[in-house]
């Protein structure tokens, strides 16, 4: 008789295919690993309509159960009606639960009394974000003890966030297991020429545009001096936002204001195609967007926290303000050894620390933990030796 197979729910994501930012994109990866490994996946799908004429239905994607939960509210009180509805389904459903993020962590405890097994991906330290009110960082506050305690085990994706974790409970609830990313070792030059950029003759930001991400300082430093290249923002800029009016009031004609671009792969080649990559971002754990420049040979511009250093190590150079911005700046312009030494460790790093393949591997381990199964249950991923072509 063929014994069951493992069964995972992925919860706290928008949904697959990805769409929309790191923790989609992980959760496709994972899900589409580890069905090919033998588990039984379901991953919840946020459905906003104007009325909830069927709450959850399942459909199937690559071998994936996408569990669509619809509902019928907007903005931030969509995405807590989602969570609550993905855990009241979940505790229906057998199988580990992997949460991403813990902004509905007190829901989890209803998990915890139907007697599911919960790891939570405990994200970065979102309280601290400037960009929240009292209200906002006092929820977020109490849900992050709440998302430590609810979880049988909790994932830190860098080693500042597993100290920050040990704050809230022992070491040995918690596995430190970075983002992955995969290496970019060519691209399409078209998504670059089609914004009117040459390769190679443009810094690059990709990230919310948000104060905790430096946004602002890094344009206005781009254009506190004549530069014979260009800076391309990517992210959504909103008109009723007085930050992004800001970013936009500083930009001069040398800035491209890309907005968001969810065409994966044009992303892929504006990255690889640039100088360097500018990261501002100061509060977080393991970047994705970092990562991904990292996977891609990109220099690096980073500010300069605890952080940032750890991800990018050699391959970046750090900056503290707007007016060192625009000296490292002027150094990735001027400096062809810097750039192609800083190109090369950034290789170097992410194969060393966030391969996916490793990284993927390590949530499997940590799944069949919560199952009950010991060190021989998951077999190791197939990978080519040295030199192999």
């Amino acid at each position: 008789m063929k014994p069951e197979a493992p069964t995972i729910l992925i919860l706290g994501t928008r949904g697959i295919p990805a769409a929309h930012g790191g923790f989609e994109t992980f959760a496709e990866k994972l899900a589409l690993f580890l069905v090919g490994r033998g588990w039984k996946v379901g991953v919840y799908c946020q459905e906003e309509v104007d009325r909830v004429d069927q709450r959850v239905r399942v459909d199937i994607w690559k071998g994936i159960e996408l569990i669509h939960v619809q509902v019928a509210s907007k903005g931030p009180r969509a995405t807590l009606e989602f969570d609550w509805q993905c855990v009241l389904d979940a505790a229906r459903r057998p199988g580990v639960c992997l949460v991403l993020g813990y902004n509905g962590a007190v829901f989890l405890t209803w998990l915890r009394l139907m007697r599911r097994r919960i790891i939570t991906n405990m994200d970065g330290i979102e309280w601290r974000r400037p960009k929240w009110g009292v209200a906002a960082r006092t929820w977020f506050w109490l849900n992050e003890w709440i998302g430590a305690w609810a979880s049988h085990r909790l994932v830190a994706d860098h080693p500042v966030i597993a100290d920050h974790l040990a704050t809230r409970r022992p070491r040995n609830a918690i596995a430190t297991i970075t983002y992955g990313a995969d290496p970019v070792t060519s691209a399409p030059e078209a998504p670059v020429r089609a914004l009117g950029l040459e390769p190679g003759k443009y810094l690059i930001s990709i990230a919310r545009i948000e104060p905790d991400n430096n946004i602002l300082p890094i344009v206005e430093a781009f254009c506190s001096q004549k530069r014979d290249m260009k800076l391309v923002v990517l992210g959504t800029l909103s008109p009723e936002i007085p930050y992004h009016v800001a970013v936009r009031n500083a930009a001069n004609a040398s800035v491209v204001l890309a907005g968001a671009i969810y065409d994966q792969a044009a992303v892929k080649a504006l990255r690889f195609h640039a100088r360097a990559y500018l990261h501002g971002h100061t509060v977080g754990g393991t970047n994705p967007s970092l990562v991904e420049a990292l996977a891609a040979g990109n220099m690096v511009i980073a500010h300069d926290n605890p952080y940032n250093r750890w991800t990018a190590g050699a391959a970046a150079i750090y900056f503290t303000d707007a007016r060192n911005c625009a000296e490292r700046m002027q150094q990735a312009l001027e400096d062809d050894t810097l750039v192609k030494t800083c190109g090369e460790a950034a290789r170097a790093r992410a194969n060393e620390v966030f391969r996916w393949d490793d990284v993927l591997l390590a949530y499997e381990t940590e799944a069949y933990r919560l199952l009950g199964v010991g060190a021989a249950g998951p077999v190791p991923v197939d990978r080519p030796s040295p030199g192999a072509v």
